[in-house]
């Protein structure tokens, strides 16, 4: 039998990863998408590939099992940049990476926007310390006020024309950009905007209802946390409108026409679920979208006999032979093809969807990628989808 590659039934547009790595117009990529689709590998292999292309590139990670240092020869990633060694910079290109350290940025936000005094104030309350390290939100709020940081610093002294993101591995790829706002709305929220009001202002001549407000709170929150948090507010409210601005600089930057998303998904259903509410937000956020990467695509079967033909098949052996290898080997075949007829089948249905996306497959790794050969091979492959 002649082998019959699976082919989709529509021609789905092809994500031109060469193109939008070497369009110099192109200064930020964020790889977006649910936790586990391989983001940091991504973002890894574009970085690589767009430096060894010419370009002067950072790529900053958030993953906390710090995968990408060990893949870039790196011991330890931090809150700097750091050249990658081993890079071919016969054309012209350089490699930085760093992993976003989500405390030492907000402390550095504090630092930059208050007096030493209220720094230090903010810095050394238990609350701040709390907010800044575990607060919902707080990774992705950070990741984004890195990424305005590296921006302004690539503006103003050419250090980079190109920064790669990978996004925090939230639950869910909406948290990227729901994050900034959320963190802001809480800081300038009407409940602590209660909690320090007595302190400041007006709110001293209100009357006793507030007292019993506060003294209510004191009783769940505890005395002293209550204390820690108005203490808190206070020394950081000239600070509010600052991370309301920035939140909002940052928002029209990932806007701007210098911005590429690449949605990161695998080939299951969660995942492609993911990826098609994060086409559809950055759709209606007017946000850049460059394509789709379908990570761990399993190979063609490239072969005529169905699943099940090969099921069939096997049961007639079993009835002679129960311990039959040829039937293992033919319900082995089946499973495959199952598997590939599925994932395409999700594949259809996202493009269906979303036929304007454009996408590139890649194949699944036989094991994990851990050195710059196997990042190459990935870019290389995600490049060539002909």
């Amino acid at each position: 039998m002649s082998p019959t590659p699976m082919t989709t039934e529509r021609p789905v547009p092809l994500l031109d990863i060469d193109a939008l790595l070497d369009d110099h117009s192109t200064e930020i990529i964020v790889c977006c998408g649910s936790g586990g689709v391989g983001k940091t590998t991504t973002s890894a292999a574009l970085a690589l590939r767009a430096a060894e292309r010419g370009r002067q590139v950072v790529v900053l990670t958030i993953d906390p099992a710090r995968r990408l240092a060990q893949s870039m020869g790196i011991e330890q990633l931090d809150n700097t940049p750091r050249p990658v060694p081993s890079v071919d910079a016969s054309a012209g290109g350089s490699l930085d990476a760093m992993m976003l350290d989500m405390k030492r940025t907000f402390d550095e936000v504090v630092e930059g926007q208050a007096s030493p005094e209220k720094a230090r104030l903010i810095l050394e309350n238990p609350f701040y310390v709390a907010l800044s390290s575990s607060f919902a939100g707080t990774q992705e709020y950070m990741a984004m006020e890195k990424l305005g940081q590296l921006h302004r610093q690539a503006l103003e002294d050419g250090s980079y024309d190109l920064i790669v993101v990978d996004t925090p591995p939230s639950r869910s790829a909406l948290d990227f950009l729901d994050a900034p706002e959320r963190l802001s709305s809480f800081l300038d929220g009407r409940l602590i905007r209660l909690l320090v009001a007595p302190a400041r202002g007006p709110a001293r001549l209100m009357t006793a209802g507030l007292s019993v407000v506060t003294s209510a709170l004191g009783k769940i929150l505890g005395g002293q946390m209550l204390r820690d948090v108005q203490t808190f507010v206070t020394a950081l409210d000239t600070l509010f409108g600052s991370f309301r601005q920035r939140a909002e600089q940052t928002f029209a930057l990932l806007q701007a026409d210098a911005t590429a998303f690449v949605v990161v998904a695998s080939p299951e259903p969660d995942a492609l679920r993911e990826a098609a509410y994060f086409v559809d937000r950055l759709t209606d956020d007017h946000m850049p979208l460059a394509g789709l990467v379908i990570n761990r695509v399993s190979p063609s079967a490239r072969t005529e006999l169905s699943a099940e033909e090969a099921i069939t098949a096997a049961e007639r052996l079993r009835a002679g032979d129960s311990s039959s290898l040829a039937a293992g080997l033919l319900q082995l075949h089946a499973d495959r093809v199952r598997i590939i007829e599925r994932e395409q089948h999700l594949r259809e249905r996202f493009a269906a969807s979303h036929p304007q996306v454009p996408t590139a497959l890649m194949p699944a790794m036989p094991g994990d990628i851990h050195d710059l050969d196997g990042l190459r091979m990935i870019a290389c492959r995600l490049a060539d989808q002909g």
